[in-house]
């Protein structure tokens, strides 16, 4: 039996892949669970349209984000946190921490996953950041995968 996935689905496809599996797996499983339509001629049609606006919508958010990495380069975060007298942060500060003030600060929005930290920020001072967009998508102007710098101040509270 022929099915369009409307999900991801582990070992047999992505969304909007038009799969052919056995009818049982597809009248037990997957219809069921609301992972898989019956791939009907209608179907089929909607499922391409489907297709081209998600990528269309897709390409449009890599140009966003691409343009939101380049101007992190060389732009200043300060953090201020709790620290003891020696300058050691009480909590150390994570991605997802410095993704927040980015966006607080600067209003561009960028996933934490970008931010290259080997460990979390445990001390008051200047600490150099690096942003890198993801490797596996193309942007404009062969911009995949860039690195971008950017300086977090971490200052006490």
């Amino acid at each position: 039996m022929k099915v369009i996935l409307l999900k991801d689905v582990a070992k047999l496809g992505r969304k909007y892949d038009i799969k052919t599996v056995s009818d049982g797996h597809a009248i037990n499983l997957l219809i069921p669970q609301g992972l898989a339509v019956t791939a009907t001629p209608e179907a089929i049609k909607r499922n391409e349209v489907l297709r081209a606006t998600t990528e269309v919508e897709r390409k449009v958010q890599e140009e966003l984000l691409f343009k939101n990495i380049e101007g992190l380069d060389g732009v200043t975060i300060t953090i201020v946190g709790k620290a003891n007298d020696k300058g050691h942060l009480f909590a150390g500060l994570h991605k997802e921490v410095i993704a927040d003030e980015i966006q607080k600060q600067t209003r561009l929005q960028i996933d934490p996953s970008f931010i290259q930290l080997e460990h979390p920020l445990k001390t008051v001072g200047e600490h150099l950041v690096e942003v890198r967009g993801p490797s596996s998508v193309e942007g404009s102007g062969g911009a995949k995968g860039k690195l971008v710098k950017l300086k977090v101040v971490v200052e006490k509270m």
